[in-house]
């Protein structure tokens, strides 16, 4: 599936939304993806994990033949998490912020030293939610094989210090909120991110 293909789907299922929107990050963007609205169809997800696979396959050649888990945040990662570790035959294991906001993993969910680990979201934009579960598995003493998403929208270059796969780059603008245009020309602003307010 390549990136035409990607964007394709974003737009079909009205996933590409335009407006004031307060990204998790806190900033301010015209537009917004929300992968939710394309993956809660499970055929699509399953496509889209597949694609994921097949890509980091090409890209890193260094895989092994197969992966012990899939480690994604919670909880946009998830469903995508759940897919491409199918695609893998791999276990699908998901991290959640505990009462400090950091990502932990619990309800039984464990990275074994040495194991072979990808680590999964479904949407970069500050790359901030991936980099905590690069830094669990390494915590785990396991081994990162990469990182993967549907979709980034980050405008600059984010480094994860290992391969990272992208079906569909999306440089998107945003904004400081005391900087954003959007606040100043009053169009009203919109938080639908799965975070709470805090």
């Amino acid at each position: 599936m390549n990136e035409s293909e990607t964007k394709r789907i974003f737009l079909e299922r009205g996933a590409i939304l335009e407006g004031h929107f307060q990204l998790s990050s806190g900033r301010h963007s015209d537009l917004y993806l929300q992968c939710a609205k394309v993956l809660q169809y499970p055929d699509v997800a399953e496509k889209l994990g597949e694609a994921v696979v097949a890509r980091v396959r090409e890209e890193n050649a260094g895989i092994p033949v197969r992966l012990d888990a899939v480690c994604s945040p919670a909880l946009g990662g998830i469903v995508l998490g759940h897919v491409v570790a199918r695609a893998l035959k791999a276990r699908a294991i998901f991290a959640e912020r505990d009462s400090a906001g950091q990502l932990v993993l619990r309800r039984g969910f464990a990275i074994q030293p040495g194991e072979s680990v990808l680590a999964v979201e479904d949407v970069i934009t500050t790359g901030g939610s991936l980099k905590e579960i690069v830094q669990l598995v390494q915590i785990c003493k396991a081994r990162l094989i990469g990182v993967a998403a549907v979709a980034e929208r980050s405008a600059t270059t984010i480094n994860f210090g290992t391969t990272k796969t992208i079906l569909l780059k999306l440089p998107l603008k945003d904004y400081l909120p005391d900087d954003c245009p959007l606040c100043k020309d009053k169009i009203p602003l919109v938080k639908p991110g799965s975070r709470p307010d805090k």
